[in-house]
């Protein structure tokens, strides 16, 4: 088993470095992260997890939405440190000629732009794929929107609540007798997110072999209702629309939240027939174990009022250390319901690193959610936290070769 990694944390001064570690898998990668809220934003932070070099384009005057999200501290946006982390951040208005002008000096250097316009936006801006693949034939460009780049909704404004909505998620989440319920979080986004940076590594393995760059189309609709199954499979066949079953679950039970003596709560779920038999005989109920609706799941959950008052009882009246104690020792399925402070206390998750600290220039020591996978010789690393809106600005337009004059044209243009 590999020993949990540790980032590097930033250097001591605010200019964080130039280029991920040569060690890291996506060093020598670059990606333009044009994009904001959420999904586009966080698939270039898992790609700059692994080395790549993210720089951050905002507008000079509305930077990304995310800074301004959720709680702050001493005016610091938190939600940025996190998203905004391995990035470099740089200023630049894309309607205006020189920034349009600069924008495409950067394509020429980058591997990946990232960006989650309305359709036509850029081509409006003269931006559009034509303009950029001209500037770079080797450049994936990853557009990322709620419906696509076409279709009868193309043009809508949307957001990751609405593919929550329009996928079914909300449709089968709550109660029976409840509304359709969303999460609370950007769960869509979040998923959209994973599958864009699939998306851009499997369009950089096809450059391999071809030596071109393509277009990414993510529509933020399309990966939730992938990872919801097979729905429409069994709509198509059978007609068979999933309902709303609460914690319940329509292919196994027991499978619910239970309250324990001490007033907290913890999840069984038994998708296993041996772990479903395992939970009966802890709870004191072996006999259902005999009954012959207990042989398969789906029988077992339309019987999930017998087998849920069984196993509620026997956790009512156990607290929920002996609960995990009990359940651990049987080799059954349970976790506790926990909130954050719950996570960042508990010994698994420490022991993988899942959340780990990073120092940061403005704000000192701070803790976030650790990369997302570990790899045994090739481990990601966060190396900075978001930097302040237009921070690395100077340096790397610098770097792509303008001048201080340059850069002053560009500001009175109002580009900068």
């Amino acid at each position: 088993m590999t020993e949990p990694h540790v980032p590097t944390g930033p250097p001591a001064s605010t200019e964080p470095p130039v280029n991920p570690p040569a060690h890291a898998p996506l060093h020598g990668l670059r990606v333009l992260d044009l994009a904001t809220l959420f999904a586009g934003p966080l698939a270039a932070t898992m790609l700059g997890d692994f080395g790549a070099e993210v720089v951050k384009v905002e507008h000079p005057q509305k930077p990304d939405p995310s800074r301004g999200h959720g709680p702050s501290k001493d005016g610091v946006g938190l939600w940025w440190k996190l998203l905004g982390r391995n990035k470099r951040a740089i200023t630049l208005n894309l309607s205006r000629p020189g920034g349009r002008d600069t924008l495409l000096r950067l394509a020429a250097t980058a591997d990946v732009i990232i960006e989650n316009f309305r359709p036509g936006t850029l081509e409006k801006w003269d931006l559009g794929w034509e303009e950029l693949s001209a500037a770079n034939p080797r450049l994936i460009l990853t557009r990322v929107t709620a419906f696509g780049q076409f279709g009868p909704y193309a043009h809508r404004p949307g957001f990751g609540t609405l593919a929550e909505a329009m996928s079914g998620f909300a449709a089968i989440t709550g109660e029976p007798d409840a509304p359709p319920t969303l999460p609370p979080f950007g769960l869509a986004d979040s998923i959209a997110a994973l599958a864009t940076a699939y998306a851009v590594m499997t369009a950089l393995a096809a450059r391999e072999r071809t030596g071109e760059g393509q277009v990414v189309d993510m529509a933020i609709i399309e990966p939730i209702l992938t990872v919801l199954g097979p729905q429409p499979l069994w709509y198509d066949q059978l007609g068979h629309v999933q309902k709303r079953t609460g914690n319940r679950s329509a292919n196994n039970a027991p499978r619910n939240t239970y309250r324990t003596a001490d007033g907290s709560w913890v999840a069984v779920s038994t998708s296993a027939q041996s772990v479903a038999e395992r939970v009966m005989r802890l709870v004191g109920r072996p006999d259902l174990i005999d009954e012959p609706w207990f042989a398969t799941g789906a029988e077992r959950a339309a019987h999930a009022d017998v087998l849920d008052e069984a196993v509620g009882r026997w956790i009512a009246a156990n607290t929920r250390t002996d609960v995990l104690a009990a359940f651990e020792k049987a080799e059954a399925a349970v976790a506790p319901v926990q909130d954050v402070r719950d996570v960042m206390t508990d010994p698994q998750y420490q022991a993988l690193d899942t959340v780990t600290t990073v120092d940061d220039p403005e704000l000192g020591p701070i803790r976030m959610q650790n990369v997302l996978f570990r790899l045994s010789s090739t481990p990601g690393a966060i190396r900075w936290a978001g930097r302040p809106h237009g921070a690395d600005t100077e340096s790397v337009l610098t770097e792509l070769g303008l001048t201080p004059a340059d850069l002053t044209a560009l500001r009175a243009e109002g580009a900068l």
